[in-house]
């Protein structure tokens, strides 16, 4: 995959290079794990970096700084943006640990987004990514999320990412967890980020017990989840899972 330096001002992007060169070099490994142990075939042709403002405003209309379309992944550098969005994600809560969490990622939460956009584009997913269908969100969202946090960023990242979004969750599912987890983005009318990471938060979770159950192997999740798919998916996803998040 190329990097593509997108900004308004030259050299505005020559801050980031070494950042993104470390990025790309570990989401190298990961996209090589994909296809080994994922059968990853197709990758996206580039990563544009480029500023949270040309990100949501220009390229897309979209609240996150980071996203997939097609064959590029779009993504913000600047770990202070993010460090801004992960905390305004707490939703005014006093939540220490969260928040030292957050204060402390760094770079790490810069190659968990990365990641989590190039997993999208596993072919173990049959939705395309403009697909009408949105009973299954939850779970390619979920999976995105976990398996870069579990195969590639480490057992103490992991663990702590897991925490701080299991409290966030506790936190506010009294505000936005009154829908079903098959029904992605229910809250997000709210228009808040909270209200929209809500449920990113709540799939994560919900893989990870998946993935519990079955002895920590995400491929016999896979398979349940396409065994859904080839039946037609008579029954909602949550419940054909016994998912009570």
């Amino acid at each position: 995959m190329k990097s593509i330096f997108a900004f308004e001002t030259p050299g505005e992007g020559e801050v980031y290079e070494a950042t993104v060169k470390r990025l790309m070099m570990r989401l190298g490994s990961y996209k090589a794990f994909l296809r080994n142990a994922f059968g990853l075939t197709e990758v996206p042709k580039a990563v544009v970096w480029t500023s949270s403002k040309l990100a949501t405003d220009v390229f897309g209309h979209v609240p996150i700084p980071a996203y997939t379309r097609e064959e590029l992944i779009f993504m913000c550098p600047d770990q202070d943006v993010w460090k801004r969005i992960m905390l305004e994600q707490m939703d005014g809560e006093d939540l220490p640990d969260v928040r030292v969490f957050y204060e402390s990622a760094g770079e790490a939460q810069l190659l968990d987004i990365l990641a989590h956009e190039l997993t999208h584009h596993l072919d173990q997913f049959p939705d395309e990514l403009e697909d009408e269908r949105t009973d299954a969100i939850w779970f390619e969202e979920g999976m995105c999320f976990y398996l870069p946090r579990r195969h590639l960023l480490g057992d103490p990242y992991f663990n702590e990412v897991t925490a701080a979004e299991k409290s966030l969750y506790d936190a506010l599912k009294h505000r936005y967890g009154n829908h079903s987890i098959d029904d992605f983005g229910a809250a997000s009318y709210k228009g808040t980020l909270p209200s929209i990471m809500f449920d990113y938060w709540r799939s994560f979770l919900a893989v990870c017990e998946l993935v519990e159950r079955e002895n920590g192997s995400a491929h016999a999740v896979f398979r349940k989840y396409n065994t859904w798919h080839e039946k037609g998916r008579e029954q909602p996803l949550a419940e054909y899972f016994g998912i009570e998040l």
